[in-house]
């Protein structure tokens, strides 16, 4: 196994094909922590703190709703590259139907699950008042996006299976584009304050959808083979695999979120410039990771297809491509906020009392992103082998891990809850990385997914 690294390393169409789906994934996911980082230094410069950390514990529920819902870009990933691999149309077009349908159904089930949860945990934090009062308006406000945004994860999904990561950068960089003009806009033009922003979001989200659903059509439309099968469309036999990977996912990102979700409300116990700066400095986790998932989508397409063909020559090369170039990246982003991590925070707020709290955290910060890189890599090869209920496990094993950690550290105050969120990273690369050695071992990765997909 050891001695065909090189080899894999050198194959220099292996190298043409990541770059050629994990740049434009890139490109495109960078635009995502950039409309964070935007709506942060907008809002950070109104006059309160409360008003920052409002947003900021306001979208980490919507985050943990949208990113909880991220089953359904992954799963369809997962399932369209297979079926593109098998050069099966009519298996693509029955996916995307399915996967629209289930992301219509989902939106108003996890909007209106999500608006009483948040409330009952808003009255449970030692909050100001002030605080609690605008971060519930935002998110009442956000919550009216949803729809629109599951819709672009299945479209994302649909089109990076297919090879195309064109049509996913053109969609994300539509959408945030609008919502990062329209932001400062809303917000300090028209002087609409943090709704502001939710209102940008929401414009924003719906627009993005409508121009992919018509990018979809059009793809549709070209090809005679991608007919509806409407008996395939309803057979149990098609809706299982796809409900059961999307199940496992769920479940496994629920947990993930459930931990950026305990950083935010752990954060607001320890004071509205805590919770605010530790919003700062995930910022710049979310650019390192948005830019490593890049690759790590790379990985689930041409995994994906290399399954879908039973090629095990390919399938390595896209693990030893993806991963050197993912641990040189990652490298690089710790750098730059050890040398530009004070300058990052500066530009987000001119806030005295958050620019001191973050700039005590920042070394953690630049420890994340080398040791987070190989979860991201490991889970575009499960998402593309739709070995989702083995992810779904090595998440949860990570989760009972951290938790006592988290408890053991919390006399520490904001360095012992950066602490467990670097521990819970590791924990998640280590279970999966065994998970995945002992597949290999077994020569489980090609044959079994394959048989899964069909």
């Amino acid at each position: 196994m050891l001695e065909a690294l090189p080899g894999a390393w050198r194959r220099r169409n292996t190298h043409a094909q990541v770059w050629a789906l994990a740049l434009p994934m890139i490109l495109s996911n960078l635009t995502v922590p950039l409309v964070a980082l935007v709506g942060s230094t907008v809002v950070g410069h109104l006059p309160h703190a409360w008003q920052l950390g409002a947003v900021a514990l306001a979208l980490s529920f919507y985050t943990l709703v949208v990113s909880v819902s991220g089953f359904l870009r992954m799963g369809t990933t997962g399932l369209a590259a297979q079926a593109a691999g098998r050069d099966d149309a009519r298996a693509l077009r029955r996916i995307l139907l399915q996967s629209l349908t289930l992301a219509a159904l989902l939106s108003g089930v996890l909007a209106g699950a999500a608006w009483p949860l948040a409330q009952l945990a808003f009255a449970h934090m030692h909050i100001s008042d002030a605080l609690h009062v605008a971060a519930q308006s935002f998110l009442g406000l956000r919550l009216w996006g949803l729809p629109g945004m599951l819709v672009q994860f299945v479209l994302v999904g649909w089109f990076l299976g297919r090879q195309d990561a064109r049509t996913p950068l053109a969609i994300m960089w539509f959408t945030n584009g609008i919502n990062i003009v329209l932001t400062p806009a809303l917000v300090l033009g028209m002087d609409m304050g943090i709704a502001g922003a939710a209102v940008a979001g929401i414009a924003a989200e719906y627009l993005g959808a409508a121009m992919g659903l018509w990018r979809a059509r059009r793809w549709l439309a070209g090809d005679a083979r991608s007919t509806l099968d409407r008996a395939g469309f309803l057979a149990w036999q098609h809706w299982h695999p796809l409900l059961a990977i999307n199940r496992d996912i769920f479940l496994r990102t629920l947990a993930l979120e459930i931990v950026f979700l305990g950083v935010a409300m752990r954060g607001a116990q320890l004071g509205d410039a805590v919770v605010a700066a530790n919003a700062l400095l995930l910022n710049g986790l979310r650019f390192a990771s948005h830019a490593l998932d890049g690759l790590a989508h790379a990985v689930e397409a041409l995994c994906g297809r290399a399954i879908g063909r039973g090629d095990r020559q390919a399938l390595l090369a896209v693990l030893v491509v993806a991963g050197g170039w993912s641990l040189m990246i990652s490298l690089v982003f710790s750098l730059v906020f050890l040398a530009l991590g004070q300058n990052f925070i500066d530009l987000q707020t001119d806030l005295p009392a958050v620019r001191a709290a973050a700039a005590d955290y920042l070394p953690w910060l630049a420890l994340l992103p080398v040791v987070a890189v190989w979860s991201y890599l490991l889970d575009g090869l499960f998402i593309g082998a739709t070995r989702a209920r083995e992810m779904r496990d090595a998440m949860l094993v990570s989760l009972l891990l951290t938790l006592p950690l988290a408890w053991w550290w919390q006399g520490l105050g904001n360095h012992g809850l950066w602490m467990a969120l670097l521990a819970f990273m590791a924990w998640r690369a280590l279970s999966l990385g065994w998970v995945a050695w002992r597949l290999a071992r077994r020569d489980a990765w090609v044959g079994a997914a394959a048989a899964t997909a069909t």
